[in-house]
């Protein structure tokens, strides 16, 4: 199975299935001497594990990391970092339903066309459970990058839609509520909408906004690895984003070339920044932004029809633990991500140095 590596320098291999005994991974490329704050890693992954609030999933997993290579009296060694976090409170019972069945818009049937074997426990392989390791790995990434900060938030589920800007916003909120909106008032709003629609037993989408501050200028590749190229695909990678764009991303469009122009200041920052922190692929030293996508998680507690392996039409209904929004827990992960990609930039700018 290809597919389960990220990077260049600092590469993450994940392992491991939803149901399965355990998920993990091997960090491969962390220079050594760096020193951790494992407190820190473990608060992340508290951020993106289940069961945190009533408006995600209430699938009770503890998700404690345990360090098995790599790291030596808190401090990295350069050698590959393993790590390894158990699965505790499986329920496989609640998927024997669909274990002949394909289910609207999950990677059932592409998984068994792909591969003629699927694992219908949650989704196997398939399943956003596999993004824990991200968060390990993106942890120690953040601690990599100095004074580069990262920072994630809700801008919108559904149609309540948080209407400012980041330099507008006090990023310090973002985990004062469950949602991790910045906005107090919108806040209540979209905690209120993620209620009503589980109740309803359906799902709703919404849009994660990232900042990426005190970025050097000079960190990307031209051509075909640019910065921005390789945050899509990062974002991309994450399970239920449908969708990425930075700077002024689409809005751009509706502009003419004398109003989309930042103009660039004698110190070599920029009047305004719609580039979003990138040009010609390479950072530009201001703040790097971008927002993404997140489509309704596809498994719902209504009745759908959909057909079984002999290719028969039938009707299942989702049953189990499930979140109703994916997004207050994807924030985390985005930040991971992000953050595995400036860790990747930030050496390999190193050696193009040398």
């Amino acid at each position: 199975m290809a597919g389960n590596s990220f990077g260049t320098l600092f590469k993450l291999t994940t392992f491991g299935e939803s149901h399965g005994p355990a998920i993990g991974g091997i960090i491969d490329g962390c220079p050594a001497g760096l020193k951790l704050d494992l407190d820190a890693i473990q608060k992340d992954m508290d951020r993106r594990r289940p069961g945190q609030s009533k408006i995600v999933t209430q699938r009770k997993e503890p998700d404690r990391v345990e360090f098995l290579s790599g790291i030596f009296e808190g401090e990295t060694t350069g050698t590959p970092i393993g790590f390894l976090i158990q699965n505790a409170d499986q329920r496989s019972r609640d998927y024997s339903h669909i274990k002949d069945v394909f289910r609207p818009s999950h990677a059932d049937y592409t998984y068994q066309q792909k591969y003629g074997k699927r694992d219908y426990r949650g989704g196997g392989r398939s399943s956003a459970r596999e993004t824990a390791c991200r968060v390990v790995a993106g942890s120690i990434a953040k601690q990599l990058l100095g004074d580069m900060s990262i920072d994630a938030y809700t801008s919108s589920v559904g149609d309540i839609v948080l209407g400012k800007s980041h330099e507008e916003l006090d990023l310090s909120l973002i985990e004062s509520n469950p949602v991790r909106c910045p906005h107090p008032d919108t806040a209540v709003r979209m905690i209120e909408r993620i209620e009503q629609i589980k109740k309803a037993g359906d799902t709703i989408g919404g849009v994660i906004t990232c900042v990426i501050r005190n970025v050097p200028a000079g960190l990307g590749e031209p051509v075909f690895d640019k910065l921005h190229a390789q945050l899509g695909k990062a974002m991309l990678s994450i399970n239920a984003v449908k969708g990425f764009e930075y700077g002024s991303g689409f809005e751009g469009t509706r502009m003419t070339g004398s109003r989309h122009n930042d103009i660039i200041n004698e110190d070599g920052s920029t009047q305004t920044n719609r580039s979003g922190g990138v040009q010609g692929g390479i950072s530009n030293g201001m703040d790097i932004y971008f927002k993404v996508a997140f489509k309704p998680v596809a498994t719902i507690m209504k009745k759908q029809d959909t057909i079984n392996e002999k290719g028969e039409a039938v009707e299942m209904q989702g049953k189990g633990r499930h979140d109703p929004c994916v997004v207050p827990r994807a924030v985390p992960i985005v930040e991971a991500m992000a953050a595995l990609v400036m860790a990747d930039y930030l050496l390999l700018s190193k050696i193009s140095k040398h």
